[in-house]
């Protein structure tokens, strides 16, 4: 048996429950969340729920930034109470908020039971790595993480994958479907955790939580009088910020704008199979699909793009990272060729390859001896700053510029024809079909023509900027901030 055979015997039974949950987690959420914006925003006759994109963009963006927030207090709260614990009431609550979610369809209510998910979501979070630090040791560390990072992005593959055949069933309730895929892979983690988690070692307290959450805060605070982190932090909003585009605004973007038909056609003629595994049966491929070759690609070449890179100092691998980002970001908005869209997301994910592991890399490697597990704990801030920006730009930003229906309410006003407000009764679609028949043209003329017209492309400056901007900011950081430091 070779060394890593041997390596992979060390692990315990719980490392492997961990990743096992851990995989069902990441089913559920990105299942849910890489199709949320089209079920926030999508027409109410096909079960979505019609909001306005600036109403997207603040829920997705609010609640994510507190699920990124939270871990600072759950993490605290776990230690107290115990680990196997905590996972039971993240669980409950967890599956609880995706069951509330399917039912609700009202804006305030919806937002509520998102934000009661990401509560168990930050309840999960910090629990599951812990226990994964916990059960591995020097030799196994940096495999073991290794195996969780893959895991990480297997549940990232295919809860997309299932939640996009489950929302183009053809039943009436396949949006429901999609909320009970989430339930049912978090209540299959209840079940892992009551039969197979075996609590790990950890230092009990015996301090109340109130004293734990303030020690933690504190100990948060301590870490960012450290300028050379909280600049780096500060700098790193902007990264996230263009990151997330692609599962808040990207999904929007491809449903409104861009002929997938093409792409199922030429998947069809390399093989039938391939194209009707990843196709629906209207002949055309689901923007979750097209997305969810992001975190497919993480998992057929991460290794690769790591040992690339493995050489580089983390800023200048930070910086590549970052520069091939914007380049694909700004490719996957910049024209309505479902090519070229491709090809973003394909330069995009090699770019975050390169990037996002050497940003939790970084962080460790700035602290002073003795306080990785501290300065660690401030990588969150600019993820959570990051989701807040991004929803303000996914939502009011793309409305204005991009939205295809606040583009269109604009042209039917210019031309001052009667055409009954959105509502209830009066879905999004039928609003369209209506234009299309008054200003003689078909759905894809129409599409075509506001295209022409309004430019709606153009925001793709916005989101590649934001990635120049983050890389300018970390090339003075790396030859003024860290200079100066390495001379004092």
């Amino acid at each position: 048996m070779g060394k890593f055979g041997k390596i992979l015997k060390k692990f315990p039974r719980t490392f492997w429950v961990a990743n096992s949950m851990e995989m069902f987690e990441r089913i559920a959420w990105y299942g849910l969340f890489t199709v949320l914006a089209l079920y926030l925003t999508g027409s109410t006759d096909e079960g979505a729920l019609g909001f306005s994109q600036s109403q997207k963009g603040q829920m997705m963006g609010i609640v994510t930034a507190i699920l990124y927030l939270l871990p600072l207090i759950t993490g605290a709260i776990a230690d107290r109470i115990g680990y196997k614990k905590m996972l039971i009431y993240a669980y409950v609550v967890y599956s609880s908020g995706y069951l509330m979610m399917s039912t609700f369809t009202e804006y305030y209510s919806v937002f509520a039971s998102f934000l009661w998910v990401a509560l168990g979501a930050a309840m999960f979070k910090p629990v599951i790595s812990a226990t994964v630090t916990k059960t591995t040791d020097k030799e196994t560390s940096s495999i073991g993480f290794g195996i969780f990072y893959m895991i990480v992005n297997v549940g990232g593959f295919v809860g997309p994958f299932i939640a996009s055949k489950l929302r183009h069933s053809g039943d009436g309730n396949s949006w429901k479907l999609v909320f009970y895929m989430s339930v049912a892979a978090i209540l299959t983690n209840l079940i892992l955790v009551l039969l197979f988690y075996k609590e790990p070692e950890r230092e009990k307290s015996d301090k109340k939580t109130g004293e734990v959450i303030k020690n933690s805060i504190n100990n948060i605070l301590t870490a960012l009088k450290d300028t050379k982190l909280l600049i780096f932090l500060i700098i790193m909003i902007g990264f996230w910020t263009m990151f997330n585009q692609l599962f808040y605004t990207l999904p929007n973007f491809l449903d409104q704008w861009i002929d997938t038909s093409v792409l199922y056609n030429a998947l069809y003629e390399i093989s039938p199979w391939l194209a009707n595994a990843f196709g629906t049966d209207a002949g055309d491929i689901a923007p979750e699909m097209i997305i969810n070759l992001d975190a497919g690609m993480i998992v057929l070449i991460q290794v690769l793009v790591s040992a690339l890179v493995m050489k580089l100092k983390p800023v200048n691998a930070i910086i590549t990272g970052i520069i091939v980002n914007a380049i694909g970001i700004g490719l996957a908005f910049a024209t309505n060729n479902a090519f070229y869209v491709i090809l973003g997301i394909v330069i995009f994910a090699i770019g975050e390859m390169a990037s996002s592991p050497k940003f939790t890399e970084y962080v460790g490697r700035i602290a002073p001896k003795g306080k990785e597990a501290l300065y660690m704990g401030t990588s969150f801030l600019p993820v959570a700053a990051g989701n807040f920006f991004t929803g303000f730009l996914s939502g009011n930003v793309y409305q204005m510029i991009s939205d295809k229906t606040s583009l269109l309410k604009k042209e039917v006003a210019s031309r001052g024809l009667d055409i009954p407000e959105i509502s209830k009764t009066f879905s999004q679609n039928q609003y369209f079909e209506t234009a299309a028949k008054q200003m003689g043209m078909s759905k894809a003329e129409l599409t075509q023509y506001l295209w022409d017209t309004y430019h709606p492309d153009h925001i793709w400056y916005i989101f590649s900027a934001i990635g120049i901007v983050t890389v300018l900011g970390l090339f003075i950081y790396d030859k003024f901030v860290l200079k100066s430091k390495r001379e004092d």
